[in-house]
């Protein structure tokens, strides 16, 4: 048998507890660097500060995809309950972040809300997979992007709109305005509902249906991880523990800033667990979390390895992007570095309008442009296309001054972000094995939040080097990474049609 054919209302249903999650997911990205500033961060401190997100959401969503596959609570299901958890988690943390007074507490809110949201959001990638038959997943994820869209345009935009309506959109220093306040406040009820919303309008298949599916893989299809996992050497291991002390040794010697301390401990890290793995498996005890986290790393489908330098570089440029456009807009456009003026408040909520304009361009562009774009060049190409053009738009930060005409920049930077969210992952669903989707989705993530981390830092250290207080070139290192990013996509090989009608690259 086939899963059913899922009509709008299913294809609504399965993705809209996304827009609740991009809403929290925009409000964060948006205000954290003003929050930390109000609270008196120095500019160099803002990748340390952010470290937060890329950090938890590297250890967060192997470990929810590993267990979400694992899942059946009956009547819940087997991602839903993570949905739901992950929600309420989330929605507490948005009630309470603007109430920080002192910026220590702001950034474990941070880890917090970061946490939360990635429990929410990993599993919501398989779901689509798990509810969709094959030759639907591109539409799938299309729909999935819609709503990113349309959240990451109301959580942006909305501490300018209550501008608009006379909320108090100053404060005394070190307070965060009310603009703020009540847009997060805002934020956690619809992450909140949202999510619920997904949770009561849909029925996940049980384990005996998905068994019967006919694209369901038989339970060994994805490999035996203890067995391979103890035929390995341990020199990975060592290689990934020299290179993490080599790092910690160059910032000792070099007076590097201390955050890179934090690359050199992931480094050490990964090897120690990956050895420990090993060890495992040889002993006879592979049958745990971390050797199959590890031996499912390690066994990752070709697709999946080539598109993971895409995401590399396409995800180090939309961090810069995140930390720098309100420093960048506030200072260049506006005129004010100072972040208790007037005038720096006021490029912080065009940051808004200017985050809201890329999320609505990549909400037109997922149901449009890109099926439209895709149909004729193919998945490959369309994303290579969509990212030099998102490269175009960073570019124009190094020269336009007028904030209005940022928003042309915004709209090449939606196009981009668009087939960022939607192209690659429409490119795995068909390719990964179904009873390991949570597990390899999560693990796709680690290509997402790695560059975050590096960029978090290192960036520090570079504008300190190179540009200090020029914050406008880190918009230069963004095109830059896009335009790489774009030319691995040539190693992605056009997708050409199955006898079945579903598209998977060659």
């Amino acid at each position: 048998m086939e899963k059913p054919r899922q009509g709008f209302r299913g294809l609504w249903n399965i993705s809209f507890g996304f827009l609740g999650i991009q809403i929290g997911f925009a409000l964060q990205n948006a205000n954290m660097s003003r929050i930390f500033q109000t609270l008196g961060a120095e500019l160099e401190m803002l990748p340390a500060l952010w470290i937060a997100a890329p950090l938890t959401g590297l250890l967060v969503q192997p470990i929810i995809g590993h267990m979400s596959d694992r899942t059946w609570l009956g009547r819940l299901g087997r991602r839903r309950p993570y949905f739901l958890a992950g929600a309420i988690l989330a929605a507490l943390a948005l009630f309470v972040m603007p109430e920080s007074s002192v910026l220590w507490f702001s950034v474990l809110m941070l880890w917090v809300l970061d946490a939360s949201i990635n429990v929410s959001m990993e599993p919501f990638r398989a779901f689509v997979g798990d509810m969709l038959r094959r030759d639907q997943h591109s539409i799938g994820y299309a729909v999935q992007t819609f709503f990113i869209g349309v959240g990451a345009v109301v959580g942006s935009a909305f501490p300018w709109l209550l501008d608009q309506f006379g909320v108090a959109n100053t404060a005394p220093p070190g307070e965060i305005p009310d603009t703020v306040r009540y847009s997060f406040w805002a934020g956690g009820g619809a992450f909140f509902l949202s999510v619920l919303w997904t949770v009561l309008t849909t029925r996940e298949y049980s384990p005996d249906e998905m068994a019967r599916f006919t694209d369901a893989e038989p339970a060994d299809a994805a490999g035996d991880t203890p067995g391979p996992l103890a035929a390995r050497r341990y020199t990975g291991s060592i290689l990934w523990i020299a290179a993490g002390l080599a790092v910690a040794f160059g910032v000792a010697r070099f007076a590097l800033e201390k955050e890179m301390y934090l690359l050199a401990a992931l480094l050490i890290a990964f090897g120690a667990a990956n050895a420990a793995a090993i060890a495992l498996a040889r002993a006879g005890r592979g049958n745990n979390m971390l050797a199959h986290i590890v031996g499912d790393f390690a066994g990752m489908p070709p697709v999946m390895k080539k598109l993971a330098l895409v995401q590399f570089f396409s995800w180090s440029a939309l961090f810069i992007m995140w930390i720098n456009t309100t420093p960048v807009v506030a200072q260049y456009m506006f005129g004010s570095s100072d972040p208790a003026s007037p005038a720096y408040q006021a490029g912080g909520n065009w940051v808004g309008v200017l985050f809201a304009a890329y999320n609505a361009v990549a909400a037109i562009a997922a149901l449009t442009l890109l099926p439209w774009l895709s149909r004729r060049v193919g998945q490959a190409r369309t994303h290579m296309i969509c990212l030099l053009i998102g490269a175009a738009g960073f570019a124009s930060f190094l020269v336009l001054r007028d904030p209005q005409a940022l928003l042309v920049a915004e709209v090449a930077i939606g196009i981009a972000w668009a087939s960022i969210l939607a192209m690659p992952y429409a490119i795995l669903a068909s390719n990964l094995p179904q009873a390991k989707l949570g597990i390899y989705m999560g693990l796709f993530n680690i290509f997402v939040v790695v560059p975050q981390l590096l960029v978090a830092t290192v960036m520090g250290q570079v504008m300190k080097a190179l540009f200090p207080g020029e914050p406008v070139y880190t918009m230069g290192f963004a095109a830059a990474a896009w335009v790489i990013a774009a030319i691995a996509m040539l190693r992605i090989v056009p997708m050409v049609p199955h006898a079945s009608g579903v598209t998977a690259p060659r």
